[in-house]
């Protein structure tokens, strides 16, 4: 048990036409404190993409979201959001928006891998 540490999580959802709620998952980002983990793990499924929002563009949808992966990484090109501290960079990521690209609230766990909980929870929640 004293391996195992807390995480949180959201899920990345997209709202194609926000004034209706309808959404369908995409990705989940993960966050560790202890483990100074933070990453974001995503797919667009796009036949569902089509159906829901035949008028989105699935490259604007993947450029924006390599942005966040650049946030995760702290990588220079991800801006000033990407020098924040790992935590608030999570909470930025996470935050509410009314965007057609959104976060779920945040969920908690305790893990062993936080990289093998990303990909599970990836595994259930998108795939």
């Amino acid at each position: 048990m004293q391996d195992k540490v807390t995480f949180e999580y959201a899920i990345i959802r997209i709202v194609p036409k926000v004034e209706r709620e309808e959404f369908f998952n995409i990705g989940v980002i993960l966050f560790s404190k202890r483990k100074k983990f933070l990453d974001i793990k995503y797919h667009i499924n796009p036949n569902k993409l089509k159906a829901l929002a035949p008028d989105l563009e699935i490259d604007f949808i993947n450029d924006y979201l390599n942005a966040w992966k650049l946030i995760c990484d702290g990588k220079h090109a991800g801006g000033k959001i990407a020098e924040f501290e790992i935590s608030d960079r999570f909470r930025w990521l996470a935050a509410c928006r009314s965007t057609i690209i959104q976060s779920s609230k945040t969920h908690p766990g305790i893990c062993n891998d936080p990289e093998k909980e990303l990909n599970a929870i990836f595994e259930e929640f998108v795939l």
